[in-house]
């Protein structure tokens, strides 16, 4: 299965916050739509979360840094979305977060 390395506390949010898109530069290869990727929370590139982040993940909830947390399916690659974490250019459809018992 391939993986997803993403920035805290953007891959907790995707798990346990309802982060429904994963924004990136580049474009999905066709070949991973509707595949189901581990998330990895990268070990470095915390970034401050805001308002929005905190009211959806507990507070004084620890983040994982360089483990993998969980899975995701990619449904799809899109340029524009209403959700309200799309900010592109590519933005990556999630669903069906499952998180891992214990960080690997």
């Amino acid at each position: 299965m391939k993986a997803l390395s993403i920035i805290q506390p953007w891959a907790s949010l995707i798990i346990w916050g309802g982060k429904d898109i994963e924004n990136r530069t580049w474009r999905l290869p066709s070949s991973m739509r509707g595949q189901t990727i581990y998330v990895h929370a990268s070990k470095g590139g915390f970034t401050k979360y805001d308002r929005v982040s905190e009211e959806r993940l507990n507070p004084g909830m620890k983040f994982p840094l360089g483990a993998i947390i969980g899975t995701v399916e990619i449904v799809d690659c899109v340029t524009s979305s209403d959700s309200e974490w799309f900010n592109g250019p590519y933005g990556f459809l999630l669903r069906n977060p499952q998180p891992l018992r214990y960080p690997i």
